[in-house]
């Protein structure tokens, strides 16, 4: 099922503005290269992120699932001096992409790596966030959720992607682990009474969610 025809995809791309030479990179290589370039954010949600950070303006920022690196340089063009982001990938292979991608960005010196489980490697964080984006294995969204939000300051903003898990969720008859997972996070979220929320259909869907 398309949640977002490819037409308004492509309208909405053209009449955003571009992004920078390194992030259209990103997306050139990892189409032409990675047999799931498909987990890649595309152009708009890439402006999107790239849009609430500026607006947050965060000293500190948590990504749970680096993938390529595009969402992390996206993330990072909000970031005030001193500014930290922490981004999490399981897969090491993907972590050398990104990393590679890292190392050209004007931001490096911003942006650290982790490699392995986030749920693992989150409590060993001693930060306060004021900017979490998810975007990880869906069956975890839950665990992430609880994992991070204590350490969210109050009225801080975070971003969870992939929350219409291809319309599956739209279907009478919830069937697939992982949209049965993210059905069951979005219920979670929607009955917090820590947080406000929205889903908005942005491509595959993405819940910004904020701390009160």
């Amino acid at each position: 099922m398309e949640i977002v025809a490819p037409l308004a995809e492509q309208y909405t791309e053209q009449h955003s503005t571009p992004l920078n030479e390194l992030l259209q990179k990103i997306i050139t290589h990892t189409e032409a290269t990675h047999p799931k370039a498909h987990m890649l954010s595309g152009a708009v949600q890439g402006a999107f992120l790239q849009m609430i950070s500026a607006m947050v303006k965060p000293l500190r920022v948590l990504e749970i699932g680096t993938f390529t690196g595009f969402s992390a340089l996206c993330l990072a063009q909000g970031l005030v001096k001193d500014a930290l982001l922490h981004t999490i990938e399981l897969r090491a292979e993907d972590a050398a992409i990104a990393q590679s991608f890292f190392n050209e960005s004007e931001c490096i010196n911003k942006i650290q790596l982790h490699v392995g489980d986030a749920k693992t490697i989150i409590p060993t964080l001693q930060e306060q966030w004021d900017l979490i984006f998810i975007d990880a294995d869906k069956t975890s969204y839950i665990n992430y959720y609880e994992l991070t939000l204590p350490f969210l300051k109050a009225n801080g903003i975070m971003l969870v992607d992939n929350v219409l898990f291809h319309g599956q969720v739209l279907q009478e008859n919830i069937i697939g682990k992982n949209a049965v997972a993210i059905h069951k996070f979005n219920k979670h979220v929607a009955n917090d009474d820590r947080t406000t929320q929205v889903i908005l259909s942005v491509r595959d869907g993405i819940t910004l969610i904020k701390k009160l």
